[in-house]
């Protein structure tokens, strides 16, 4: 989110992480402030002003999956984030979720209907207008005045083919060619960039199991590599993430699509402009 909303020209003043691998690859990549901590323990009215504050807390609990695990009970980190909303009153909220969060009332009472707030819910948005993965999901954005001018992507997304590396060189671990061979129950996902455009959603999952999500380069069947894991997620190849690769896979499945971050940042500098 970062990233994008910088790419669309916001200043980013600082963020909030408690993750100590992701702080380090925010701390690498940007100069604004990072701040590893649990935001359940910080004070609003002590942080400095802001005229945006965004909300991309986890969606682990919200999403459609945790169904299978009975973990589907949503997340009380959006309290927190209604907390420095209500007493820290910007001119613009913004919320990042899975649509599954539109099932929870309490959850979407308290971020669309405070006081003084016009509030659009865009629901769902598909990262298929930028990148070449399925990627849905719900943006929450309040604003103190009416947000009328608010558009949406006509531009084209950026070929399967295109995040392919040449000549990649990655490791096969034997339970992936296990379940290449069909001695798993469930069959992996293979994308193939001469006949498929599309690839399935970036998980974090990817960090623990990579024979889930598979693609042909023209050579062979094979796991993603970071570079174009990442790039599915429409990050730049200059853009570092800190760890082993399992850890760059949880980062970049865990991270809002750049150019739909981006986007985002666009409707709120239209929204400022105007």
């Amino acid at each position: 989110m970062d990233l994008g909303l910088t790419q669309a020209g916001i200043d980013v003043i600082e963020s909030f992480e408690i993750d100590e691998k992701c702080c380090k690859t925010l701390k690498k990549n940007f100069n604004h402030k990072v701040n590893q901590t649990d935001i359940t323990t910080i004070t609003v009215l002590d942080q400095p002003e802001a005229d945006i504050y965004v909300g991309t807390f986890p969606c682990t609990r919200y999403s459609t999956a945790a169904d299978i695990s009975k973990t589907r009970t949503g997340d009380d980190l959006f309290l927190h984030f209604f907390r420095h909303i209500a007493l820290a009153k910007p001119e613009m909220y913004i919320v990042e979720n899975v649509p599954g969060m539109k099932i929870f009332p309490v959850v979407m009472e308290a971020l669309t209907k405070l006081p003084d707030y016009y509030v659009r819910v865009e629901c769902p948005v598909n990262a298929n207008m930028w990148l070449p993965q399925e990627r849905k999901r719900l943006i929450v954005i309040g604003t103190k005045k009416p947000f009328n001018n608010f558009e949406y992507s006509n531009s084209k997304p950026i070929s399967l083919k295109d995040i392919v590396e040449k000549d990649a060189y990655i490791e096969i671990p034997q339970y992936v060619l296990n379940r290449i061979n069909g001695k798993y129950r469930d069959k992996p996902i293979v994308s193939d960039p001469d006949n498929d455009d599309k690839a399935p959603t970036c998980v974090a999952h990817y960090a623990k199991d990579v024979g889930t999500r598979l693609i042909k380069d023209g050579k062979r069947i094979r796991p993603y590599t970071v570079k174009e894991y990442a790039r599915l997620q429409g990050f730049p190849d200059w853009f570092w993430f800190s760890g082993t690769d399992r850890d760059a896979y949880r980062q970049i499945g865990n991270a809002v699509a750049v150019p739909m971050a981006e986007w985002i940042g666009r409707q709120a500098v239209k929204y400022f402009n105007k």
